[in-house]
């Protein structure tokens, strides 16, 4: 409310003192500052001493520092100064703790009990990088490096670095029948990152890995070897176009995440393919403690009559209660929905309660588009959940969802996680 009032203010006085030719930015200040890099934030802002003042400027500086990891609140503050014919102008910022470990603990659907344990700094010499990992056993070793700066080289241009090793048992469907495999990818990953403007945002990548099979149980099928080894590259693609608004745990607007993929492989087993989808997700503020948030997810590939499908049904994924990694398919539509309500607040922690109704459909490998209104394809899954939130941590926002099913072979379960599950 005081930042829009601000506004308003700096546009009155911009009109008076236009033709006085006053308003000017003779003073420009960032305070707060405890572990952000100020020659970093000097270069990351727009507005600087000596230009003409502008309120748009202002607002989309704000709101591009609210979305960096280290700060969780921003504000601004302008004086006018009549002895120097100009303007002070004052950007305060709250920081985020940005060093963030993270522990989970779940049971595989071969009752394998598992953890996953990482730590990751988002705030790396106070500049926005993020660079960490994790190691994961789930009866497989399992271990994850990743760097990501988006800022790395000017205010506009950056660059993400992804290595992993991952080991898991997975499940693969021939002819309907469920064949599990020891998956193992190693993969290394290359991303240059560039934000065009405040709402636009783009960037392309290429990853060479290795996927690694090796049958454990079930009917192996014919013409398929017990193990297999394929060597592929990937090249992506992905626009962001953003215009969140975050206040805490609260967020408003609206943001479409675009994401293809062409995947090349040296393995007569496993097709080339071509996938791409599209994320819209919308946000808005119900009363004071009130958020409703919603996802719509949209996606094919090209539609080979393969078990190993790139599209995946999970828990952690894209429907809560559904089991871990039960289905696959060559198409998505998907739906999630969530009403959120801030159940307690203090100055550090927030207490959230949710309701939800995760709903989606597939296509199968090498199926019709009208497979997306089929009874065995369609999973509807309503639940509940909370949210632990520390308002002054980075992302750490404790999850834990209950969902049951209420279509045909509908099942239940929890989910937990950290952060928001969209």
């Amino acid at each position: 409310m005081r930042n829009t009032i601000l506004f308003f203010l700096i546009i009155i006085i911009q009109g008076l003192c236009f033709s006085q030719e006053t308003s000017t930015v003779t003073s420009f200040k960032i305070e707060g500052l405890k572990k952000m890099n100020p020659t970093f934030l000097q270069k990351f802002v727009a507005i600087q001493s000596g230009q003409e003042l502008d309120s748009i400027i202002i607002q989309q500086d704000i709101l591009r520092l609210k979305r960096l990891p280290g700060i969780s609140n921003a504000k601004f503050q302008v004086n006018f100064y009549p002895e120097n014919e100009g303007f002070e102008v004052v950007y305060t910022l709250e920081e985020n703790f940005t060093i963030i470990p993270s522990a989970n603990i779940w049971t595989s659907t071969n009752n394998q009990f598992s953890y996953r344990l990482g730590l990751y700094e988002f705030n790396f010499l106070g500049r926005a990088i993020a660079v960490g990992g994790y190691y994961q056993n789930n009866g497989h070793n399992t271990v994850s490096v990743n760097f990501r700066a988006p800022y790395l080289f000017s205010n506009k241009l950056g660059l993400a670095v992804n290595l992993k090793d991952w080991k898991s048992e997975e499940p693969y469907y021939f002819n309907q029948e469920e064949v599990r495999y020891l998956y193992n990818n190693k993969s290394a990953e290359i991303i240059g990152l560039y934000e065009v403007n405040l709402h636009h945002k783009l960037q392309l990548g290429a990853s060479f890995f290795n996927e690694d099979f090796k049958h454990l149980s079930g009917v192996n099928p014919p013409n398929t070897p017990a193990g297999f080894s394929s060597d592929k590259i990937m090249f992506s693609a992905g626009y962001d176009y953003d215009r969140l608004n975050y206040s805490y745990q609260y967020v408003k607007g609206f943001r479409s995440v675009f994401t293809a993929q062409s995947i090349s492989s040296k393995n007569p087993i496993q097709d080339d393919f071509v996938i791409g989808w599209n994320d819209f997700l919308f946000y808005k503020r119900v009363g004071v403690k009130g958020n409703w948030a919603s996802r719509l997810r949209l996606g094919l590939s090209t539609n080979n009559n393969s078990p190993f499908a790139p599209f995946a049904l999970d828990n952690n994924l894209n429907i809560r209660g559904v089991g871990n990694l039960i289905d696959r398919g060559t198409g998505v539509i998907l739906l999630n929905t969530e009403y959120r309500h801030t159940l307690y607040e203090k100055k550090w922690f927030s207490l959230q309660g949710n309701t939800f109704i995760d709903s989606g459909t597939w296509r199968n490998p090498g199926g019709k588009l009208s497979d997306f209104v089929s009874s065995d394809n369609v999973k509807v899954y309503p639940g509940i959940g909370l949210r632990l939130i520390h308002n002054k941590i980075y992302n750490a926002i404790f999850r834990i969802d209950y969902g049951f099913g209420i279509t045909k072979n509908g099942s239940s379960g929890i989910v937990f996680g950290i952060g928001q599950y969209f």
